[in-house]
Parts: structure tokens; C-alpha cells; sequence
């Protein structure tokens, strides 16, 4: 059971510390709060890993237990706070370096779909694959997640708590599971879902990490160049006294840095301010709206972008239909798994288009995002059985996605390649040029005066 190190106020203004054991941080605040007490932190610092024998538990629903157990030397008059013990830094600090990656996502997911397949009900899958997590951070989240499922609540209730975690897709697949009574078939799909992209980040960090690590690597001579290098030829050419000078675009482009340093300020509190409009602007409505849109248009990625969604929009709908919804509802709570403002808006319209007897393909027709052969495997469906057409549709669709990740393997390398190039070049011209003038040493020959 996790361990929690808190420190509350009381009604009287004292500050009272220790440490205690709960199912979770919000049971454990709910119940410092019905005792009048006002929690200032809880920090985790811990697992109880090993079954301990019956003994008296604390109460922790009276006050003055919890007073008795709590460390008079740390009870402070007013809101001053106490800095926690060495011990429970150490504690606290092991626990945070436990990351949870997406392979144990992946993992917790493909144990939760065998014991669901197996028919073990979502408490008892849950205990059991808690007694194997070996990840003590994991394992936090799960008893959490098992303390709210036995409260009554869905599991992704409490996943959503969890952001950083759990994927907003992923989340929502749960959601559709549990919404319509078919839980193991939303794992089965989260689990590709979390495989597929985890292959496909590994696929695209294969292509640009490298590049990158170019691209990078050329600023930064460039930087020590313009800042070292440049500088001691050109002391040299002075000392020596020869005509000689560095090449024209070399000169050009010390001037322009020379220029820049002395007003490096002013072009950075421009791009800060475009910055922060930009933020503030995407944080509107209309602009969120426009922001999304952008990204189902922008080159490279835009259309694989909108095929990802569209899938998982398609893929929802359809374990809904399986389930017996009708149209109107498997497209409302299908909608639950779209986060791009475009898709929900085109979502919404077919709501509506129901609602006044039109068809609900057309809006995703007349987006102009949706492939003809999309909207067309639709139409077909709804004149004979929209299931089986949905499940073709979903096939068609990882074909597609495949084809795009396809052509985006093949196009990224050529335009990072080409963006390094352009780096190359320049350096080559600004800085290797020079250097190879001062190892060639012709301008020590400029400097002598020869005899005639």
C-alpha cells in the first residue's frame, strides 16, 4: 500500500506532520479534510511491498488518534512549514526516479486484456496484475485506479487523472470500452494503439534524431568558429602585416553577428511576443480551431494526421455499433476519442444532420479532408450492412496509414537532408574556407618584403 508523508493545518492554526499508509492520495486527502484538517502537501515516499499480520490500524478517521500519532517536534504554531527528513527526501526521490514508460503501459494493457479474456472482473484483474508490477510508481497509479473502481467509479474516471501516463486516445478508448460493455475489445485496440505508436515514433526518431544531432553539431562549429576561430586569423593576418583579409562572405557574416550582439535583444523580445500571441491565440476557440486545421493541411504530416484520427474516430464507432447503439449514439460517444477541433466539429454536424434527417456522411464528405473512397465505403454501408463495411473501412485504413508512414520515410530523409546540406555549405564558405587560407600560408609570403 502506498505510503504518503503529509502536512496539514488544523481548525486552530497548528501545522501537524506524519506519515501514514492509504489506497491513494485523494482518499488520504478526502479524510484529512473530513477531520478539519486543511492538507498543505502529500508527498508519496513509498510501497508497503511485504503483507504485514493483523494489527490494529490507525483510525484515521479520529482526530485525536491522528494527533497522537503525529511528531510533536514538527508541530509548529502557525503556517510555518517543516522540512521533511532526510530519510523521506531519499524516499521520495527514489520513488520519482522510477519513471513509467510506454512499454509499461503496454504491458499493464496486453495483462489487463488476457485476465479480461479470461473473464476475471476489472477488481481482480486489476490486484493481480498490481502483485506483479515491479514498477513502483505503476503500481501507485494502479491502486489508485483499483480504489476507484471499488468506490463504484469507471476506471478511466481515474486515468484521466493521470494525463501524462495514459494517452488522451488511450483514455478514451477505455472510456468507449467501459461506456459500452465491451472492455476487452478497447484493450485489444489500445494495445495496437500503443504499439503502433511506439513504432511509429521509433520509425520517425530513427530519421530525424540523427539528422538533427547534424544539424546541431554544424551550429555549434559554426558558433566556435565565428567566436574562436575567426577571430585568432584575423589577429594573425594583423600581427603579421599582410594584405591578405578572410573571405568576402566570411567578413559579411561577421559583421551581421558583430550587428546582432548589439542588439540581441531586440530580435528576441520580437519572436517572444509572436510567440506569445501565437500561445494565446491557440488558446481561443477560433484559434485552436484554425491551429487544428493547419495541422490536417500542413505539409508531410497532414494528411497522415488526419487519417490517424479519423481511424480511431472509425474504429470507436464501430465497437459501438458491435454493441447494438444505434447511429446517433455511437456517434456521440464516439466522439469522446476526438481531440482535433476540426474532426469534432464535422463530428457534431453529423449529430445534427441526424437529428433533421440528412446524412451523417456528408459533412465528412464536404470537409474536404476525407478520402472518396472513405466516404464512399460509408454510403455503401448504410444501403447494406454498415458493420462488415466499417470493419473494411478500418482494414482500408491501416493500409493507408502504412502508406503515408511510407512515403513520409521516404520524403523526410530528402528535406532534412537538404536543410543540413544548406548548413554545410555555409559553413564550408564561412568557416573551413578561411582555415584552409591561413594552412596554406601564401599570406606569410604577402607579409615578407622580398628583395629585389
Amino acid at each position: 500500500m502506498p505510503e504518503y508523508v503529509y502536512k496539514a493545518v488544523t481548525a486552530k492554526g497548528q501545522i501537524v506532520r506524519n506519515r501514514v499508509e492509504d489506497v491513494n492520495r485523494q482518499t488520504l486527502i478526502k479524510k484529512l479534510k473530513n477531520n478539519d484538517l486543511l492538507p498543505i502537501s502529500v508527498m508519496q515516499v513509498g510501497y508497503q511491498s511485504k503483507k504485514k499480520t493483523k494489527t490494529n490500524r490507525r483510525n484515521m478517521l479520529d482526530i485525536d488518534d491522528i494527533m497522537k500519532q503525529a511528531d510533536s517536534a514538527n508541530i509548529l504554531q502557525g503556517r510555518a512549514l517543516a522540512k521533511p527528513s532526510i530519510k523521506e527526501r531519499v524516499n521520495l526521490a527514489l520513488a520519482r526516479e522510477e519513471k513509467i514508460t510506454t512499454r509499461d503501459v503496454i504491458i499493464f494493457t496486453q495483462n489487463f486484456y488476457l485476465l479480461k479474456k479470461a473473464n476475471f472482473n476489472n477488481i481482480h484483474a486489476l490486484s493481480t496484475i498490481i502483485d506483479s508490477t515491479e514498477n513502483l510508481s505503476l503500481r501507485g497509479v494502479l491502486q489508485d485506479i483499483l480504489a476507484g473502481v471499488e468506490s463504484g467509479e469507471y476506471m478511466y474516471t481515474t486515468m484521466e487523472y493521470y494525463s501524462n501516463i495514459f494517452p488522451y486516445i488511450y483514455t478514451n478508448m477505455i472510456r468507449v470500452g467501459e461506456l459500452s460493455g465491451s472492455l476487452t475489445k478497447s484493450l485489444e485496440q489500445a494495445v495496437k494503439y500503443l504499439e503502433d505508436a511506439d513504432n511509429t515514433t521509433s520509425r520517425l526518431r530513427k530519421i530525424v534524431i540523427p539528422n538533427v544531432l547534424q544539424l546541431l553539431a554544424i551550429i555549434a562549429i559554426l558558433i566556435f568558429g565565428v567566436a574562436y576561430i575567426l577571430p585568432l586569423i584575423q589577429e594573425t593576418f594583423a600581427q603579421v602585416g599582410t594584405t591578405q583579409t578572410l573571405p568576402g562572405p566570411t567578413l559579411w557574416f561577421l559583421d551581421v553577428t558583430n550587428r546582432f550582439m548589439q542588439i540581441w535583444y531586440i530580435p528576441v523580445i520580437i519572436i517572444a511576443v509572436i510567440v506569445v500571441a501565437i500561445i494565446m491565440y491557440i488558446q481561443t476557440p477560433k484559434g485552436r480551431y484554425n491551429f487544428d486545421y493547419f495541422k490536417y493541411k500542413m505539409p508531410i504530416f497532414g494528411k497522415l494526421l488526419y487519417a490517424i484520427d479519423f481511424s480511431r474516430f472509425i474504429r470507436a464507432m464501430l465497437l459501438n455499433l458491435e454493441n447494438g447503439m444505434r447511429i446517433q449514439d455511437a456517434l456521440e460517444v464516439s466522439k469522446s476519442v476526438v481531440k482535433n477541433y476540426v474532426l469534432l466539429s464535422i463530428v457534431e454536424t453529423s449529430i445534427n444532420n441526424i437529428l433533421i434527417g440528412s446524412s451523417w456522411i456528408e459533412p465528412f464528405e464536404n470537409s474536404g479532408l476525407s478520402s472518396s473512397m472513405q466516404t464512399e465505403m460509408l454510403k455503401i454501408g448504410m444501403q447494406t450492412d454498415l458493420v462488415e463495411m466499417m470493419r473494411k473501412l478500418v482494414e482500408y485504413m491501416e493500409i493507408d496509414i502504412d502508406n503515408l508512414m511510407q512515403k513520409i520515410m521516404a520524403v523526410l530523409p530528402q528535406v532534412v537532408y537538404s536543410i543540413v546540406g544548406v548548413f554545410l555549405i555555409f559553413l564550408v564558405i564561412v568557416i573551413i574556407v578561411p582555415c584552409i587560407q591561413l594552412y596554406m600560408g601564401t599570406w606569410i609570403f604577402d607579409a615578407v618584403d622580398l628583395p629585389e
